[in-house]
């Protein structure tokens, strides 16, 4: 009687589930989804990398790698490079993003427009083609070098610690004068009125009052400038010549032609990610130590100036954005000078264009095609997980809000490294194939296109879909009729700057290409490599022409909206 009751009770306990999981409606198939894909490709990659750094070359479980990193200089000395550079850049970036953001949001300086563009552009292409274009002016054998030779000043050339710092400051520092930018448009001027009544003068008042008040949206352009220039691979990898930096280092002990250390490239990204983590965690404790709060009621008004301030403001201004472009111009200029070899001749040729057609149109195709299948399965998955965090709060997804931000603190070198030791052997077999680095670029991009799709969902009013819902529309038809096509502008805007970067992406590529699916990126950097820098310069001009044109699309799109 016992045994037929809990059979009973058994079967009703399966039926109960069983209905359940039918009444699933589509957006938990959608959370299923998307778990169980940043299980496959960020959670398990990340325990292969961190179980295959307990492992020495005999496979057997040990802590010399990390005791070797303690110990030795060679490993450990590649973490303060990285940290020196990083802070250095962060420092460096500040004190021209500041001053760059307060003039043209606070004066009514000339130019407005076409500073902001430059900045951007400056921005928005990749650090190793600023460290290339600056090889070429900088370099041992650089014009610029040539010349300030001639005239009888010392200068040996701009590879080094001191090279890198400088072309990450100049790549870089757009963040802090983006994010300042916005905070100053918005902050409450009641309060810088308040101290100005109380006889502080400007530059007290900038220190004491505005300054603190910016400060959360200032910490979080200088962690995003720290985390560039911790992560990059490509600038340093052009410039250090022997100076190592911990993404290089973890490179070469993954690829190395002595035969490499997997277990040790394992450790030393291990090592990165914990780095990266702490430091977001560090800004985001001396956030949370104070209130920051503003009414926001009396925004700041632009401030006339005099002739002579006016043109000194502008002047700063334009000198800073022109600077910044400078690589970008001397990539284009260069791309249609005539060489041979190595060495550029007299007069302007389409040779290298020519012969990137010619010898890489492959790399040129791979780049533009993964791109676009990753940018596709971005905007979907974006937009379908914006949907599920911003309207279906719960615990579950907000862990899943947790997991797609790990991207965000991996740099690129450790996710190729990591995909490589999780699908390098069945069942899954994934290395030298095109699906690899697609994946890998949905996986780092994926956090930009869901905050651009989770911002423009949090300004659309809720009851729009439930007057779709209440005339009989179901829930999933209402959000690709309805929601989907409200969301689309913004959702485009991001998608296209996702874009830009990934076909600006370095860092996970060269790890995980081989020949066949080589990018335009990979081919730069090996074009710089061989000293072909004609060929070089033509294939970084067509990233920069691709971005220029993607920035105007996104900026149209943003300022008109999208007619559907």
């Amino acid at each position: 009687m016992k045994a037929a009751r809990r059979r009973s009770t058994v079967q009703a306990v399966k039926r109960s589930r069983w209905f359940s999981f039918k009444q699933w409606d589509f957006w938990s198939w959608v959370t299923l989804f998307v778990y169980l894909f940043l299980l496959a490709f960020i959670v398990y990659p990340l325990f292969s990398l961190l179980f295959n750094s307990f492992f020495n070359d005999q496979g057997m479980f040990s802590l010399a790698n990390y005791a070797n990193f303690i110990k030795l200089k060679y490993y450990y000395s590649a973490l303060w490079n990285s940290l020196k550079v990083s802070v250095l850049t962060t420092v460096f970036s500040i004190l021209i993003g500041v001053p760059l953001a307060y003039i043209t949001t606070r004066y009514n300086v000339k130019f407005k427009g076409i500073i902001q563009i430059l900045v951007i552009m400056s921005l928005l292409s990749p650090p190793f083609i600023g460290a290339y274009s600056w090889i070429l002016m900088l370099g041992n054998n650089g014009f610029l070098t040539r010349f300030l030779h001639d005239i009888g000043i010392p200068f040996s050339s701009i590879y080094g610690w001191k090279g890198i710092v400088f072309v990450f400051t100049l790549q870089f520092y757009p963040h802090i004068y983006l994010y300042v930018s916005g905070a100053l448009k918005t902050i409450d001027t009641s309060l810088e009125e308040a101290a100005e009544s109380l006889g502080r003068s400007s530059f007290h008042r900038l220190r004491t009052v505005t300054i603190p008040l910016i400060f959360p949206t200032l910490s979080a352009g200088a962690l995003m400038v720290f985390m560039a220039s911790f992560a990059d691979f490509g600038t340093p990898m052009l410039l250090g010549q022997g100076f190592k930096v911990l993404p290089i280092l973890a490179y070469e002990q993954f690829i190395s032609e002595m035969g490499g250390n997997p277990a040790m490239a394992s450790t030393l990204s291990v090592i990165l990610i914990i780095c990266s983590t702490s430091i977001l965690f560090l800004q985001r404790y001396f956030v949370s130590r104070k209130n920051y709060t503003m009414t926001g009621m009396r925004t700041p008004k632009v401030e006339l100036l005099g002739p002579l301030k006016k043109w000194l403001f502008t002047g700063f201004a334009l000198l800073v954005a022109c600077v910044s472009i400078i690589p970008q111009a001397t990539v284009i200029v260069t791309s249609f000078i005539k060489t041979k070899g190595p060495v550029f001749q007299n007069g302007f040729s389409l040779d290298s264009y020519k012969e990137i057609l010619f010898r890489v149109p492959k790399a040129i195709l791979n780049t533009y095609t993964y791109s676009l299948i990753s940018i596709v399965i971005m905007v979907g998955m974006g937009m379908l997980v914006a949907y599920v965090l911003v309207r279906r709060k719960s615990k579950l997804t907000a862990m899943l809000d947790s997991l797609i931000m790990i991207p965000y603190v991996m740099p690129g070198t450790v996710l190729g490294i990591s995909m490589i030791i999780a699908f390098n052997k069945p069942p899954v077999v994934l290395t030298g194939t095109w699906v690899i680095l697609v994946i890998a670029y949905v996986v780092r991009k994926l956090p930009y296109t869901i905050r651009s799709s989770t911002a423009i969902l949090y300004q659309l009013d809720r009851s729009v879909e439930e007057a779709s819902i209440s005339l009989g529309v179901p829930p999933m038809k209402t959000f690709f009729k309805t929601t989907g096509r409200l969301m689309a502008p913004g959702v485009l805007s991001g998608a296209i700057l996702s874009w830009v970067t990934t076909i600006n992406e370095l860092s996970s590529t060269i790890v995980l290409y081989y020949g066949a699916t080589a990018t335009i990126t990979v081919t730069i950097y090996s074009e710089v490599f061989t000293a072909n820098y004609g060929t070089g310069a033509a294939l970084a001009s067509i990233l920069s022409l691709t971005t220029l044109i993607s920035l105007i699309i996104a900026n149209k799109l943003s300022k008109k909206g999208l007619q559907l």
